[in-house]
């Protein structure tokens, strides 16, 4: 049991001794000691004065008073106004250390057959280009998030939906087909995703050379954009696609092969994976049959000119397209489709969708019409929102060929940790192997830690260079002291110290062990909490948190060279748990740590 449950009970018993109340647990507001104050748990005084009828500061004096007396827990109290500062004694610290070392998964639920099963769709790449660090952000939040929910008692399912249709698609096969001259990745040495964005941006740079020499003829900007040849060749391009036109379906599957092979390298040094990936191409036909079946029971309407409409004024919204007059789907459509599939392959509890916050307004009106059609989650699905990331530049256009291609930026903060772990002799002693290993946990570390510890809600702009730094809110700090700790407790076993299961509670402590205890045991409500508010950002600055407190008891404190055996050992096993929970939260996140740097 945790401590502050123990002390809320024994405050329930208090109250019902001195005063005769009955009062529930959850009436007790229990909270951790503020730094400026002796103490380290406080308890407000104030709503119990009714049944005291004494000051708030009487009140505390009794009931610290009946707590030092009855409960071995206190060891001391004072009261500041309405507020009781309860010391917790140092036995119970190390009982409650006792009992987390003794939970070998502490803090982290496991999910059975019974667990709600939750879907988490993230990535949701394009095939017309690489993936670039917006996917980047995506990707990561998405596989944490996956992490916390299983973390926390779900069973998870971890879904990606490929936009592997449309005119953007097209032009990508198109600009390939007028350009390319049989170039494909083997011969020209490219990744395939990488190879096809690049004729994604030719089609965006011909197309815009097109229009200008239009309006310099004396046509107006929209007027070009619509006669221009080649958008028009991509049109029909599209049309024969969705006709079945078998050598437009021959290279589309084909040019889509190539970017496949480049997002499977892509997600696998990303340390990200799926256990189903769906494609529009499939799913928009599902979709189209889904809405026609609504408007068939009375859901939606039909319009003079044949399209399908939802009509969501009565929800406070407008009417939403979902089938054009041409009987084509829009991504709504899309939507509706991939959600009937995937109710068809898995009894889904609770559907996640990782997407920008761009797409808002799309969720809630997704929202309302899956509950429409009959969805038992349509109502509660999750859009877990997140926003924009910027590098210092700023924005990026991937039509532009502006992006920050994930790929290169996983080889710049490799290159960029491997250059800094020198400088700092970090990869002193180490085979060329091992310093690459190295070199690459350092560098995906830094990036993963950097986006993951912000807010999901918060714009951000990543800066490489801040990510990488060894001191302060980094990866690299976390990681180096999760070394430092592993070190200390290799020493410890060549030196033949052993740690017993439990450890005896007569050991007088020091604040800083004590905070440390403290700090382990939030760990639990920590990951509790982040599955809640769907927040990963929650446990990278815990980890934090605790690493910098940690830092300072190794930098006030001897260890191994502590001269009392029973405390030398007490500590080392403080260290061990430290880092098994630094380990586990970093790995909640997708964040590798080092035995070695």
């Amino acid at each position: 049991m945790k401590i502050e449950d123990k002390l809320i009970l024994s405050v329930v018993g208090g109250l019902k001794a001195l005063y005769g109340q009955d009062v529930p647990a959850g009436s007790v507001q229990m909270q951790k000691t503020k730094r400026e104050f002796q103490g380290h748990f406080t308890l407000v005084v104030f709503p119990f004065l009714r049944m005291s009828r004494k000051s708030p500061e009487q009140t505390g004096e009794e009931i610290g008073q009946y707590l030092v007396a009855n409960e071995p827990a206190v060891a001391a109290f004072n009261v500041i106004k309405g507020f009781l500062n309860l010391t917790v004694a140092p036995a119970a610290w190390i009982d409650l250390l006792n009992q987390i070392r003794a939970d070998r998964h502490y803090g982290l639920a496991e999910p059975d057959d019974a667990s709600p099963l939750v879907m988490i769709e993230y990535s949701s790449p394009n095939t017309n280009k690489p993936l670039h660090l917006g996917h980047v952000r995506n990707n990561l939040l998405g596989a944490a998030l996956a992490n916390i929910m299983a973390a926390t008692g779900n069973r998870v399912v971890k879904t990606n939906i490929v936009n592997d249709r449309g005119i953007h698609i097209c032009k990508s096969m198109l600009a390939w087909m007028k350009y390319g001259n049989g170039e494909t990745p083997d011969s020209s040495g490219k990744k395939g995703d990488h190879l096809v964005g690049d004729y994604y941006v030719a089609f965006d740079r011909r197309y815009k050379a097109e229009v200008a020499d239009l309006m310099a003829r004396g046509m107006g900007k929209e007027e070009a954009e619509a006669a221009s040849p080649l958008m028009r060749e991509a049109r029909e391009m599209l049309v024969k696609w969705e006709a079945g036109d078998p050598d437009v379906r021959a290279l589309w599957t084909k040019m889509n092969g190539w970017v496949y092979a480049g997002f499977d390298e892509t997600y696998r040094r990303m340390g990200v994976a799926f256990d189903k990936i769906y494609y529009e191409s499939d799913t928009y036909l599902e979709g189209k049959k889904k809405v026609l079946e609504g408007l068939g029971k009375g859901v939606f309407y039909r319009k003079e000119d044949g399209s399908v409409w939802a009509d969501l004024t009565p929800e406070g919204l407008d009417h939403k397209l979902l089938l054009r007059a041409d009987g084509t789907s829009v991504y709504m459509t899309q939507d509706i489709g991939t959600a009937q599939i995937r109710f068809s392959d898995y009894p889904i509890d609770k559907m996640i969708y990782v997407v920008g916050n761009e797409q808002n307004y799309h969720f809630q009106v997704l929202s309302i019409l899956l509950d429409k059609l009959g969805f038992d989650w349509g109502k509660s699905l999750v859009h877990f929102s997140y926003g924009m990331v910027e590098l210092p530049e700023g924005k990026m256009k991937s039509r532009e060929g502006t992006v920050v291609d994930a790929d290169d930026l996983m080889d710049e903060m490799i290159a960029t940790a491997r250059e800094t772990s020198r400088e700092l002799g970090k990869l002193d002693g180490l085979t060329r192997a091992e310093a690459d290993d190295i070199a690459r946990v350092v560098g995906m570390g830094a990036l993963k830690y950097f986006i993951l510890k912000v807010d999901a809600r918060k714009n951000m702009t990543f800066n490489p260079k801040e990510s990488i730094d060894f001191n302060g809110n980094t990866g690299p700090f976390i990681q180096y002291t999760y070394a430092r700790i592993r070190s200390v407790l290799r020493k410890a076993a060549e030196a033949g110290i052993t740690m017993p299961p439990s450890l005896p509670a007569t050991l007088g402590l020091n604040t800083k062990e004590e905070g440390l205890i403290q700090l382990l045991a939030d760990f639990a409500a920590v990951v509790k909490q982040a599955g809640e508010d769907y927040n990963p950002s929650l446990i990278a600055n815990y980890v934090y948190e605790l690493v910098k407190e940690y830092n300072q008891f190794y930098h006030d404190f001897s260890i191994l060279r502590e001269t009392d055996g029973e405390r030398r050992v007490f500590r080392l096993a403080l260290s061990a748990q430290v880092s098994e929970v630094v380990r586990n939260g970093m790995g909640l996140l997708g964040i590798e740590v080092p035995e070695r740097m």
